[in-house]
């Protein structure tokens, strides 16, 4: 009897076992799943998730299991897509400078009394020295600080800011970042250029740069230095100056102050070094079963990067480094495209067309692994029939606010929305644009309808707080079980979603000036140029014949080799101007004319 009663209890507690395992292994969508994946995730052993850590490969490993595991079928080259990207820069032994002052030598020492700007070149130079005030060249603020000076082979002093510096609202901040300074000095002549905090603003701290990449090359074989204030004092006491004194009284009479300066030498070299690493895109599918629509793709979508220790757009200002666990931004986006992986796969015998689900490397420094994907996807990116992006979808609110982007990318999208949320009774907020700062924007490049879910901002976004334990995993399950609806709708349909263009209500260009072109620029990089993605419908790019994949080298008779370059460029236009323009499309020069719009 005792036997008896031994065997059933084993019998009752492997029946309750397999119960549990079958409840955690349910296709279904469940708050519980989406929490562990999150848990996961945003913990601390994977640091942050930047692109290209190991943190970011453990996450990557995770991604890749459960595609795995749910029976997901992976491309030719498996379900790792990866993609080379500027992680660091550092200054190779090729840094110095050494100040010869009346005989004197000063050798400053490298990162304590100088540093090598990001975006110096190359260089090797023996030069005199000339102060150029602030650098800035603004005839139609008939303001130039070059004015009267020949600086032709001498090494500029410039001063950091500008002359109005007090003014929120002045017309000369356009003109004060270092990397137009120093573009600026390089077309007036100069061979290098040394960059100095003056002593106004007066809450000025003498600190040094940071050497992080900015997203474009440096300047090709021009020098580009910063000292300190005290070795700049050290120049204007040998030519009888108080530098304090000499920069107050600019600032008051706003006007430019250049000069030689006289019995002083420069030798300086510099070399900055891109450090390249891999980021990894994961990527699995479930292929369709209607003959024809099979080779159409939805695809769905999610970045799992992060911002590690705050290496890039932290709104953290504490002093010491703390991980930026991202559990909303964006281990609940890829929570998500992992449970609806799971649960499509379990309707696969009912799928007409193929489903693509990429989790996304490189999102958090400019769309790096979408922007890839489309440029080397390994099926024909025009057999895409939309895409859904989930990015920060673990924040529903008690009113049930759900944003969506790309509203008006297709005919089919808000009817199907409002249809599908019957059952859910989100308070919808629709967003006709296609572009926002997410991955969706470079499939709609690509003229695909995008749709774009998002609970919502808040007080923990980009800061070390965004933890799994602030998640409404409850919340979330809704939202996917939203999107699943909505997903397995238009894989359904019996034609493919149209698509429209959606004009930008900010003009475009993501550039803060008052003309618009109407071009959407390339942020993955481009080392002499700007390839631009696409042209907006109607502006004047479209208008003036530049076309998606064109890359820009000259706008208005200025050279252009990066995203900075062009905004500079637009800065000296109006509205209403007619542009020359040159650009490189299939490998020959093409010249256009656009003339400019209006923001």
């Amino acid at each position: 009897m005792k036997n008896i009663i031994t065997i059933l209890l084993i019998l009752i507690f492997v029946s309750f076992l397999n119960i549990i395992v079958q409840a955690q292994e349910s296709p279904e969508i469940t708050a519980s799943e989406i929490q562990n994946h999150i848990n996961y995730l945003a913990s601390d052993k994977l640091e942050g998730r930047f692109t290209g850590s190991k943190g970011a490969e453990q996450a990557a490993d995770y991604i890749k299991n459960d595609f795995e595991k749910f029976g997901l079928l992976s491309f030719h080259s498996g379900y790792f897509q990866k993609f080379p990207f500027i992680a660091e820069l550092k200054l190779t032994k090729n840094n110095s400078v050494i100040f010869t002052i009346k005989g004197k030598k000063l050798q400053p020492i490298l990162n304590k009394e100088f540093i090598t700007t990001p975006f110096s070149g190359v260089s090797d130079i023996k030069s005199d020295l000339a102060f150029v005030g602030y650098g800035i060249s603004a005839p139609n603020l008939k303001y130039d600080d070059y004015a009267g000076i020949d600086v032709h082979g001498k090494t500029v002093i410039i001063l950091r800011d500008n002359p109005d510096e007090g003014n929120p609202h002045s017309d000369f901040k356009k003109y004060t970042p270092f990397r137009y300074k120093a573009k600026v000095a390089k077309e007036k002549g100069a061979a290098a250029v040394i960059f100095v905090n003056g002593y106004y603003p007066k809450d000025n701290e003498d600190k040094l740069i940071k050497l992080k990449y900015d997203g474009a090359s440096g300047i090709s074989s021009f020098g580009s230095l910063q000292v300190k204030r005290s070795i700049v004092d050290e120049f204007f006491k040998a030519n009888g100056l108080n530098f304090k004194e000499y920069q107050e009284k600019m600032n008051k009479t706003k006007s430019p102050a250049s000069f030689i300066l006289k019995t002083i030498e420069v030798e300086l070299k510099t070399e900055v070094k891109e450090i390249t690493k891999y980021g990894e895109n994961v990527v699995g599918y479930i292929e369709g079963n209607d003959p024809e629509l099979k080779n159409q793709y939805l695809i769905i979508g999610a970045h799992y990067d992060h911002l590690g220790y705050g290496e890039v757009g932290s709104l953290y200002r504490g002093k010491e480094p703390q991980i930026h666990n991202g559990a909303d931004d964006n281990a609940s986006g890829t929570a998500g495209v992992l449970e609806l992986a799971e649960k499509l796969h379990s309707q696969k015998d009912k799928l007409k067309r193929s489903i693509i689900f990429i989790c996304f490397a490189g999102e958090e420094i400019g769309t790096l692994g979408s922007s890839y994907f489309v440029e080397n996807s390994p099926i024909s990116i025009s057999n895409a029939a939309a895409m859904i992006n989930l990015d920060m979808i673990g924040r529903l609110n008690d009113e049930n606010n759900l944003i969506i982007y790309g509203t008006g990318t297709s005919s089919n999208f808000k009817d199907l929305l409002n249809q599908d949320n019957k059952d859910f009774n989100f308070k919808l907020t629709f967003n006709d644009e296609g572009y926002a700062p997410s991955d969706q924007s470079s499939f709609y490049a690509k003229k695909i309808p995008v749709l774009f879910f998002f609970t919502g901002t808040h007080s923990d976004y980009h800061r070390p707080s965004d933890d799994a334990d602030k998640i409404n995993s409850k919340g979330e399950e809704s939202v996917l079980n939203y999107v699943y609806k909505i997903a397995y709708q238009i894989d359904t349909l019996s034609t493919k979603p149209n698509y429209i263009s959606v004009p930008r209500k900010g003009g475009g260009d993501n550039i803060a000036f008052r003309v618009y072109v109407g071009t959407v620029p390339d942020f993955a990089g481009q080392s002499d140029g700007l390839k631009i993605t696409a042209v907006n419908e109607g502006s004047p790019a479209q208008k003036g014949g530049l076309k998606g994949g064109d890359i820009i080298i000259n706008f208005g008779g200025k050279k252009i080799s990066n995203i900075y370059d062009y905004s500079y460029a637009l800065g000296d236009f109006s509205p209403g101007d007619s542009v020359n323009v040159t650009v490189v499309r299939d490998g020959k020069k093409v010249n256009l004319k656009v003339e400019l719009g209006a923001r």
